[in-house]
């Protein structure tokens, strides 16, 4: 059989992807398990990979960090999954962008009846991710106010739910007013709109002036300082992206009086394998439970050029597929 791979050839624009239609496909290795893919999610860590922000090894390389589908192959070793199972997986080793993959059987999880692939491509490494903000990197609990960035994106809007879900108080930044009705849809307790508020003095008269116990920040940019000084005496700025452009260099004084800077990275948590299931589970269990991100648009893999431009357009809400 052959398989449909998407290459990026070297670091740059979407130009940089070169569809190969006839890929031959090879049988799993011991301990892997061969996956047909019914859905690859996109996350802005891809946008990140084909710009070279964070490097690939070696050129061509192939990119994508989650997809769901069905096993097709089982290689010798493997005896906790047979033809037909219904998996999904996320983080390293990236390589997703493809309508076949061979990956190590223990990086599979099994996928309950009430989570389809498309939700589980959307949601998984976005659930991880949240997982580790929410409980690993600040353990937020009832009473905790939070400010989340973009809380009506992929991540973002399973950050709201899953801190709703936990009884915290959720301030929330949108660019528009629709958006602001996603998010509140999704449980958010107060929203910021448009890119030219001032974030700073909204936390703080939501917040009786105090400012919140944690602030996640995606966009990077001059918004990170923004996100410092929203942060109350004590609590946690965490850095998670720079969709809006490289972080500027953050003085030390901003971080008066006792306020801690975080720049957690999902995929070296879930480079221990340990740590990646638990993640990985909590992600299905929250599916289950319905903290999920929704689906924004879907593009055949074809289409990939067409998805990274949407993606760093910032149209669209929630997250966006690849069907192969």
């Amino acid at each position: 059989m052959t398989d449909q791979v998407v290459w990026l050839n070297a670091p740059g624009d979407v130009t940089q992807f070169h569809v190969e239609q006839h890929h031959q496909c090879e049988p799993p290795c011991h301990g892997e398990i061969k996956i047909r893919h019914e859905a690859i999610g996109t996350n802005f860590l891809d946008v990140y990979h084909r710009k070279g922000i964070y490097p690939m090894p070696s050129y061509p390389s192939v990119i994508g960090a989650e997809a769901a589908g069905i096993v097709e192959d089982v290689g010798p070793g493997v005896s906790i999954f047979e033809k037909g199972d219904r998996v999904a997986y996320g983080g390293p080793p990236v390589g997703a962008y493809r309508s076949t993959r061979n990956i190590a059987a223990e990086r599979a999880i099994k996928l309950p009846d009430a989570v389809s692939a498309k939700t589980a491509a959307s949601s998984l490494l976005k659930g991880m991710t949240a997982y580790m903000l929410l409980k690993k990197t600040y353990d937020v609990h009832a009473g905790t106010q939070v400010l989340i960035h973009a809380a009506a994106g992929g991540l973002g809007s399973i950050l709201v739910r899953w801190a709703r879900s936990l009884d915290a108080t959720v301030i929330g930044t949108v660019g528009s007013s629709e958006k602001a009705a996603l998010a509140a849809s999704y449980g958010a307790d107060h929203l910021i709109v448009g890119r030219d508020a001032d974030i700073v003095a909204d936390v703080k008269r939501l917040t009786n002036g105090l400012g919140v116990d944690v602030a996640y920040d995606g966009i990077g940019g001059d918004t990170l300082l923004k996100s410092i000084r929203s942060v109350r005496p004590f609590g946690m700025a965490v850095t998670i992206g720079q969709a809006a452009g490289a972080i500027p260099p953050v003085p030390v004084e901003e971080l008066r009086p006792g306020k801690a800077l975080c720049h957690p990275s999902i995929m070296a948590w879930c480079a221990d394998i340990g740590q990646y299931r638990e993640a990985a589970l909590a992600a299905v269990g929250a599916m289950e439970a319905g903290i999920v991100s929704q689906i924004g648009a879907e593009y055949r893999l074809a289409d990939v050029a067409k998805a990274h431009e949407e993606m760093e357009s910032g149209r669209s809400a929630g997250s966006i597929l690849l069907i192969p």
